[in-house]
């Protein structure tokens, strides 16, 4: 059970116009996610816009942004996010049920991933689990990625780390 309760839309209804924004960009419904931050509207507007720039801008592709989110709420522990994502990804982004097991897993060290994944999942693992990149971890990436790449990559997991670790924080509910 949630931390804090969910806005209740009916009985806000000066939160209408942020909860249109929110549903149209949001698979028509008003998530879990948002029901917990639209107690601060102008944060749900500005996370909704700040997640869908670093899902959906970027040129990392479909299959290393997927690999990306689910490992980072792999190590976090943020089941709410690993859910979602396979119920809503898998099959459609490249990612097979062989190849997200693989990233439940501690150690990921699986044939599903081609030598630039696994660089990428080093680099997320290092961010993630200490905040810092080892200067090897760092040396297998940069050959595969421009300039910018690695820059939406490093802003992609911090992302979600603080994705996932305020939704652990406030206890969010599954879908």
């Amino acid at each position: 059970m949630a931390r804090i309760p969910y806005v209740d839309e009916t009985t806000n209804p000066e939160l209408a116009p942020a909860i249109g924004r929110i549903r149209a960009e949001r698979r028509g419904k008003l998530i879990p996610v948002y029901g917990l931050l639209l107690h601060s509207p102008a944060i749900a507007e500005e996370w909704l816009a700040f997640i869908n720039a670093v899902r959906w801008k970027t040129q990392l592709g479909a299959r290393l942004r997927e690999i990306v989110i689910l490992r980072v709420a792999v190590l976090n522990h943020a089941s709410y996010v690993v859910d979602v994502h396979r119920q809503h990804f898998t099959g459609k982004d490249g990612l097979d049920d062989a190849a997200c097991d693989a990233l439940l897993a501690d150690t990921v060290d699986s044939d599903a991933f081609s030598p630039t994944e696994h660089a990428v999942i080093a680099y997320v693992d290092a961010l993630t689990r200490e905040a810092q990149v080892p200067d090897a971890v760092f040396a297998r990436l940069r050959p595969k990625f421009d300039t910018r790449q690695i820059v939406e990559l490093s802003v992609l997991i911090g992302a979600y780390n603080m994705h996932t670790r305020v939704l652990n924080a406030l206890r969010i509910d599954p879908e």
